[in-house]
């Protein structure tokens, strides 16, 4: 049975596309889960896609993962900066973690300079756009 992976997206990215296209550009995270799904297939993996604007669902859904899952990637958005419960439900869960960004958070803002969630994550993706999803499941497909 193939290992499953949850893939959680936080506030805003529900707007992916449309909000900020010099930014983050035109794909819908309609289109990064299906470009996951494939990709999960080919590599011999499961995916839970999932997004939510709201901080306690995420910290639910890693508390799932727990039970459910061999690795976690998530993009939590603005809660990277804000979210001591997200980085607390993080550690602990006992598989790998790799956090996505889709733009250079360093280029931009200097609040956005700080994560919470690098304190708990094996590995930090950061500015590759929608692709650094794709390089956070191969990733997982070794270390998972």
């Amino acid at each position: 049975m193939s290992k499953l992976i949850y893939i959680l997206n936080g506030p805003n990215l529900n707007l992916l596309g449309k909000r900020e296209p010099e930014i983050y550009g035109s794909a819908t995270l309609a289109d990064v889960e299906t470009s996951c799904a494939v990709l999960a297939t080919e590599i011999g993996l499961r995916t839970r896609f999932l997004q939510s604007n709201a901080e306690h669902q995420l910290v639910d859904w890693i508390h799932e993962a727990r039970e459910d899952a061999s690795g976690i990637i998530i993009n939590p958005a603005a809660f990277t900066h804000t979210s001591v419960a997200v980085l607390d439900a993080l550690k602990m869960f006992d598989g790998p973690v790799i956090e996505v960004h889709i733009s250079n958070v360093h280029q931009r803002e200097s609040f956005r300079d700080h994560s919470y969630v690098s304190h708990r994550s094996d590995g930090v993706i950061v500015g590759l756009g929608i692709h650094g999803y794709e390089l956070a499941l191969r990733h997982m497909a070794k270390v998972a």
